[in-house]
């Protein structure tokens, strides 16, 4: 079957345990660590600047219909960061922590350090940054680690404060839940074992297995690709994994900063393919609280503007340089 080579059960096993050790530990929950993590795959560069007329994004494609922008639908802070008596900040501070959902599978953005147990990433980095605005200590933070599809859910019950997850902004998800301004750009790609042929990604897989997260919009972009990959679902982008590894898949499709990660897990494995989608990340939260969203809004204003972002940014994502998205308000 093109794109799936030989079992690679000798080359890989050592990605395989790695993989397996970290979902064995997945059950609890912790603060974040200091703990460095491997630096970006060689070629994992940034998607050119022309992406979006390259590939298509399907948020832009949601907002033909919909008079809708994902990239400028937030609400503008109204400036610092404050916890102004009777919001929802001050009920947050009461309580005695923040409550945040996040993934403890995503290398570099969410994941559960299986050496000391404790959750770190850019996305965690996110988190604390509110933790320290509200209560003046980042650690004042309960992660409870959810799905991509139980993300809505958990916000839209009250079950978590905030989502911190590789979350895209779509225009369906902005019916149900608001979103933070963008602070991270990504696109979906294609994940491929190193001796696979589909170096096209999507264009060369038609008719083979392709796995992503249930719940997740990559799965909207596979099954509508003109080459009609079969999709796979599973809880969690390692299961993917596990699964390329096994060579039950051909290949893993997401967001290019989640598939580094990955990459990063198995280095028999490579990115491969065109941008096929604009991808911007927001953190997630109720639309109850148009107040909180324009407090967290006012802090990843801060983070961007002292530095914060990019020295995150640096060290889970890549040593180089990379600016922040700017942000882009509806209100």
């Amino acid at each position: 079957m093109k794109g799936i080579g030989p079992a690679r059960p000798a080359r890989r096993a050592g990605a395989l345990v790695l993989v397996l050790a970290a979902l064995a530990t997945a059950a609890g929950c912790a603060g974040s660590s200091e703990h460095q993590p491997a630096p970006r795959p060689a070629g994992a560069s940034q998607p050119a600047a022309d992406v979006r007329a390259a590939g298509q994004s399907r948020a832009g494609a949601v907002t033909a219909g919909a008079a809708c922008d994902p990239q400028a639908s937030s609400l503008a802070p109204l400036g610092p960061p404050a916890v102004t008596p009777g919001s929802y900040m001050a009920k947050i501070k009461a309580r005695g922590y923040l409550i945040a959902g996040v993934d403890q599978s995503t290398y570099h953005f969410g994941y559960l350090n299986p050496l000391d147990g404790e959750i770190e990433g850019f996305d965690i980095d996110m988190i604390r940054a509110v933790a320290q605005a509200i209560f003046g200590n980042p650690d004042k933070v309960e992660f409870k680690s959810i799905t991509d599809a139980g993300r809505i859910p958990a916000i839209t019950s009250g079950s978590v404060d905030i989502v911190a997850h590789t979350m895209t902004i779509t225009c369906d998800r902005l019916k149900q839940v608001d979103f933070s301004s963008v602070y991270f750009d990504a696109h979906q790609r294609v994940l491929i074992p190193d001796d696979s042929t589909a170096t096209g990604g999507l264009a060369d897989l038609g008719g083979q297995k392709v796995c992503a997260t249930e719940g997740s919009d990559s799965v909207t972009t596979i099954e509508n690709y003109p080459t009609h990959p079969k999709v796979v679902q599973r809880p969690y982008w390692t299961d993917c994994l596990v699964l390329l590894q096994q060579d039950q898949v051909a290949a893993v499709s997401t967001d290019d900063a989640i598939l580094y990660g990955l990459q990063a897990q198995d280095p028999f494995t490579k990115v491969v393919g065109p941008a096929l989608t604009a991808e911007p990340y927001g953190l997630g939260m109720s639309k109850q609280h148009p107040d909180f969203v324009r407090f967290v809004n006012a802090v990843l204003a801060a983070e961007e503007s002292d530095g914060a972002w990019e020295k995150s940014y640096q060290r889970w994502v890549s040593p180089s340089y990379q600016p922040p998205p700017v942000p882009r308000y509806a209100g």
